[in-house]
């Protein structure tokens, strides 16, 4: 890898980014990759690097977008004939590139480490943020009256819950067991984190329900809640407690993973991929850097061939009706829309 990607790799990372490295692990002429090409894509659409051009750079930014939204690697073969391929952990694509050849791609996202923030003093707290860090994730106590050095300064500690504490994918547990929990799941919720769960009774969130409600706090808002937090595993003792509710987040991680890249999979989101008119690939809109825009409309395309045929005589590609009406609901997105 060039050291420039080196540099961009580290700056996203320091800033909790995601990304996904792509490397061409096996090549065939006349392809021009060559193995050991690497790319970066970030997850907003950015390349950079090269692994290869023209229709092999839509397919390696379309499949690094998946490999960031379900955080699973993949291995890529685009070639002439993909039924073909019959390999075990490959994925299959056509190679709809003019030059032709066969190139294999690596595809490896690279996510930020989950935070889980615990709010509270209790003996679950504590033992929630001990498994949290057995489990590599970055963890914060959120207790007054704990010192880093009680975690051999693994454990970042915070006086109060505010929004140096919640980044974007945050997952805090409310693990007071007193009066002070309605204060902490109303600053917790007002900063929007990933997940919400308080340790309590279902009669005491029966009442923490109420008086969050009358200090404005709406229903929908509300209803992402987890209480009692954590798997119902018979948990007992604190540390199992702690251990159901770390088992919970690992859960809803990786559930929610899975649903969203099938969704994008299955339905093809406009919002995020569109079918390219004149070949028919499938091409991420973020990033996407061939493109047009007729009637108030704009299309998508694999490469500037496409793009070429395509403004040759856009009414007859408007008019074959391609998959794209199918699997996105239109072939492009509306302006109007975004």
């Amino acid at each position: 890898m060039k050291f420039e990607l080196l540099e961009i790799a580290s700056r996203l990372a320091a800033h909790d980014e995601a990304f996904a490295i792509c490397t061409v692990v096996r090549r065939e002429p006349p392809s021009s990759a060559r193995v050991g090409d690497t790319a970066l894509v970030t997850g907003h659409g950015d390349v950079f690097g090269w692994a290869g051009g023209g229709c092999t750079r839509s397919t390696l930014l379309r499949e690094s977008l998946r490999a960031i939204a379900d955080g699973e690697p993949r291995l890529l073969s685009l070639s002439p004939d993909p039924d073909l391929v019959q390999r075990a952990g490959v994925v299959a694509l056509p190679m709809t590139c003019k030059s032709g050849g066969t190139v294999e791609l690596y595809v490896e996202p690279v996510l930020p480490t989950l935070r889980v923030v615990v709010v509270g003093s209790t003996p679950a707290a504590r033992a929630a943020v001990r498994i949290a860090v057995a489990m590599g994730y970055r963890a914060d106590l959120v207790d007054g009256e704990a010192r880093a050095g009680d975690f051999a300064g693994t454990v970042r500690v915070l006086p109060r819950l505010g929004p140096e504490a919640i980044e974007p994918g945050a997952h805090v547990l409310v693990a007071t067991m007193d009066e002070s929990d309605l204060e902490a799941l109303e600053a917790a919720l007002r900063l929007h984190p990933a997940y919400v769960g308080v340790i309590a009774s279902r009669k005491r969130f029966g009442e923490l329900r109420d008086a969050l409600s009358a200090r404005g706090i709406g229903r929908a808002m509300l209803d992402t809640i987890v209480a009692p937090a954590g798997l119902d595993i018979g948990a007992r003792s604190p540390e199992e407690i702690a251990l159901s509710v770390m088992a919970q987040i690992v859960e809803r991680r990786r559930r929610g993973a899975g649903k969203e890249a099938d969704s994008a999979a299955s339905s093809g989101d406009a919002r995020r991929e569109a079918i390219d008119p004149v070949c028919g690939m499938t091409v991420a809109i973020a990033g996407a850097r061939h493109t047009a825009e007729v009637d108030g409309r704009t299309f998508y395309f694999c490469c500037d061939g496409c793009r070429t045929l395509f403004l040759a005589d856009p009414a007859l590609y408007q008019a074959k009706g391609t998959p794209a009406a199918a699997t996105v609901g239109m072939v492009a997105v509306s302006r109007s829309r975004g």
